[in-house]
């Protein structure tokens, strides 16, 4: 460009004249620093090079999924203890937090009375034996006399009932010492079920009555025990499609093995097996309730914990994972990945993501196999640039090796 131009451009077409003075020197020495300065800004840009990218190239392959889910965990079973005579405590035979098996005594209730109604059975049971064997001779006898014509047939039948009514009081007082023997056997209260005790509710010298409201303690069975997962119904309707599609294959013993997450992040040393899901979705929150029984043998899961429980889903044939820091999500929640393609140029691309493979995505929607994802470079790029490639191995192909 001609350094009238640019001249013209850095001061304008206004008359510019000037002496031999030190100042007029100056004065051209700075404009000559401007000059310099207005052709390097007049130089056109250099034109901008394709950028280098790293890309992974989409493949499919069969993937064993599995899901976490929200769970809490559930005694297996709950026995609360209640008496089933009435009468005073006289001694607890447990202690507080510890083990116990069935059948082990938990209370004993005062048994002087009950030991009293036994004995009292026992002595009725004895006259009422008496009095039938009485009876019986007594019959014996008229059926020899009433051949012979030597007693009224009257007196005959009043011997044969004598003879059952004997029978029947047998019955009676044997039923009452069996009543009373049990009532004794109820006053030592015994644990219905193996498990952990937990406080009780009363002490030595209280009054309890049979069958009452009040609870003298509470057995839980620990080991072993149930965790209650929830599953959204949208998720369920999700899985049954694509078994019917032939998209994921289940385990062919039809065991679904469950492993825990505790609330520390450690994971539980003893996986379980899911053992049955509900039948009606909660309203309030949309959800399927799944119930999985997990071996507690050392005590460390207690009821009510909240866990995070590991479900194998199946086998997904012909998935496509993609790695996780190929997608990237806008504001509104939409999945985002960067396709090069086979003009070199980068397009964006909306995709739908499932679930997270190790440190990969589960995509649903949006990738074809044999197409190549940004894995580096990402911050370089927008849609529409020329890019070079750099093939980058997956995660997904070093597993298959």
């Amino acid at each position: 460009m001609p350094r009238s131009t640019v001249f013209k451009r850095c001061f304008g077409h206004g008359v510019f004249s000037y002496g031999h003075s030190p100042q007029s020197f100056l004065v051209v020495l700075i404009a000559a620093l401007f000059l310099s300065a207005c052709e390097k800004t007049a130089e056109p840009a250099p034109v901008k090079g394709a950028v280098e990218v790293a890309v992974v190239e989409i493949k499919a392959r069969d993937v064993r999924l599995s899901t976490e889910l929200p769970g809490r965990t559930l005694a297996y079973r709950v026995a609360e203890v209640r008496p089933q005579v009435g009468g005073i405590i006289a001694e607890r035979l447990f202690v507080e937090g510890s083990e116990v098996k069935a059948g082990d005594g938990l209370y004993q209730i005062a048994s002087e009375l009950f030991l009293a109604e036994v004995n009292r059975a026992e002595a009725a049971q004895l006259r009422a034996e008496a009095m039938l064997s009485a009876a019986v001779l007594k019959t014996n006898r008229y059926e020899d006399l009433i051949g012979k014509k030597m007693i009224s047939q009257e007196n005959y039948d009043d011997a044969q009932a004598a003879l059952r009514e004997a029978r029947a009081n047998v019955a009676v007082a044997k039923a009452e010492r069996e009543i009373a023997t049990i009532n004794l056997q109820y006053s030592l209260i015994k644990a219905p079920i193996s498990g952990r005790i937990g406080r009780s509710f009363v002490s030595d010298g209280a009054l309890v009555e049979a069958e009452q409201d009040e609870v003298l303690a509470v057995i839980h069975q620990l080991d072993p025990l149930y965790v209650d997962i929830t599953q959204s119904s949208k998720e369920l309707l999700r899985m049954k499609q694509q078994e019917a599609l032939g998209q994921l294959v289940k385990s062919s013993t039809g065991d679904t093995a469950v492993k825990l997450v505790l609330e520390d992040g450690s994971e539980y040393a003893h996986p379980g097996q899911l053992q049955f899901s509900e039948v009606n979705v909660d309203q309030s929150t949309g959800a399927v309730t799944l119930r999985a029984t997990v071996p507690n043998p050392d005590g460390i899961l207690l009821p009510g914990m909240f866990v995070r429980a590991r479900l194998e889903q199946g086998i997904t044939k012909s998935a496509i994972l993609a790695p996780q820091q190929a997608i990237t999500f806008e504001y509104s929640g939409s999945a985002v990945a960067m396709v090069v393609g086979e003009d070199r140029k980068v397009e964006r691309r909306r995709v739908k993501t499932g679930q997270t493979y190790g440190d990969q995505w589960l995509i649903l929607e949006g990738l074809e196999v044999g197409e190549k994802i940004v894995v580096g470079g990402l911050q370089k790029i927008r849609p529409g640039d020329e890019v070079t490639t750099v093939a980058r191995e997956s995660a997904a192909d070093k597993d298959v090796q």
